[in-house]
């Protein structure tokens, strides 16, 4: 069977994967990914074997195969799997980094204007707690047009205290493809540390964590790697190891090893399920079947196909751009002024249709995220229900 990225109908078979409502138009992928069936079903697999027996489970099979799953993840992006510990999000992850940074009076930490919400919180308390100025926001230049560009923006917001620099790799209010690599080289020669928000990269992007040279990376594999909701994963580069420490403490393994080196304390956080964590490979197998760049090509066809119909539906320019340099899976298009709220209700109370609408900058956005179950009827489907509706 042909995959060709611009033919609905050859998807058809893989769409049937997911068992998504009837009476939904998923458009939010970037927000909450559901996964396909075979990810599902090897996470019931595992959770009969915990509900099956849950000592012989916990205290002989758990450690050994989360060290299969994390070897597996290691080598999907890039780097060795003594550099990663499972987290359940993200937004777990940064809060690790936040608690073991070590920030002093005095030091700063810089964010930029399309960091998400939340992590800009996690580093206003850490900021507050280590008795420091609040983050700096560095301002990125509107339209976007280079790398260079957003690394100069972000240097320049730097001062002699800048500890640390915190950057997403895809942004999440904007959808913007950041140049990390670029900003990791150019904070390496000023000695500042970078943590890299990645819950959009992997699969979306190609990832390769030791060529990043990153100090630390947060993800979650339950976005556009489909995982099952509750994985994700945070890396720490060698450099770091040491002053990392988890924020629940625990025994941290159940062998009679004890804890000897950081990730130990990252194994066994109490009593929970850990079937998350060890599907997280089954959802890698899933896209490699298809073939990735397969996926990526199809993702980016329905992302560019929505941006054109947006952009000829409202006529305002995006904020970046027409290249898969500066946006892979998620269409991002202004809309003329609206209340936001309320127009994402709208579009779901009279449509199915799941989609955010985003306040940003003192404008409004629509957001499209475009999975592989996707189809272009879907976004026209969206078109024409923003085009009632503005």
């Amino acid at each position: 069977m042909s995959l060709a990225p611009d033919d609905d109908s050859a998807w058809e078979e893989i769409r049937s994967d997911w068992r998504l409502r009837d009476d939904t138009v998923y458009l939010n992928h970037g927000s909450f990914g559901p996964p396909p069936e075979p990810v599902r079903a090897a996470r019931r697999a595992w959770l009969e074997q915990l509900d099956g027996q849950p000592m012989d489970f916990f205290v002989r099979q758990l450690e050994p195969a989360l060290r299969g799953a994390r070897a597996r993840l290691a080598t999907f992006v890039g780097t060795s799997a003594d550099n990663l510990v499972f987290a359940e999000n993200a937004t777990y992850g940064m809060n690790v980094v936040a608690q073991s940074f070590g920030l002093q009076p005095g030091d700063e930490v810089l964010l930029t204007d399309h960091e998400y919400g939340a992590v800009t919180r996690i580093w206003q308390r850490a900021s507050r707690r280590a008795g420091t100025v609040p983050p700096r926001v560095g301002r990125l230049p509107l339209p976007f047009e280079s790398a260079d560009q957003v690394v100069d923006a972000l240097m320049a917001a730097c001062s002699e205290k800048t500890r640390l620099i915190i950057v997403s790799h895809v942004t999440s209010p904007t959808a913007v493809i950041l140049p990390v690599a670029d900003v990791c080289r150019a904070a390496r020669d000023r000695g500042i540390a970078v943590c890299i928000d990645g819950p959009h990269a992997p699969v979306q992007l190609p990832l390769t964590l030791d060529a990043l040279d990153c100090d630390f990376y947060t993800a979650s594999c339950h976005k556009w790697l489909c995982g099952p909701f509750g994985s994700g994963f945070l890396y720490v580069h060698p450099r770091r190891h040491d002053q990392v420490v988890p924020v629940v403490q625990s025994w941290g393994r159940l062998d009679s090893d004890g804890v000897s080196q950081w990730d130990d304390e990252f194994f066994w956080s109490g009593t929970r399920d850990y079937s998350a964590y060890l599907t997280v490979g089954r959802a890698i197998e899933y896209f490699e079947e298809i073939g990735l760049d397969v996926v990526r090509r199809r993702m980016h066809h329905l992302a560019h196909h929505a941006r054109q119909r947006l952009v000829e539906l409202t006529g305002l320019t995006p904020l970046v751009r027409e290249s898969p340099a500066w946006y892979g899976s998620m269409a991002h298009v202004p809309l003329p002024p609206v209340d936001a709220r309320s127009l994402q209700q709208k579009l779901w109370d009279r449509y199915g249709i799941e989609v955010p609408i985003i306040d940003w900058g003192n404008r409004q956005y629509v957001r499209v995220s475009c999975h592989i179950y996707n189809t272009t009827t879907q976004i026209a489907q969206l078109v024409n229900a923003l085009k009632d509706s503005l």
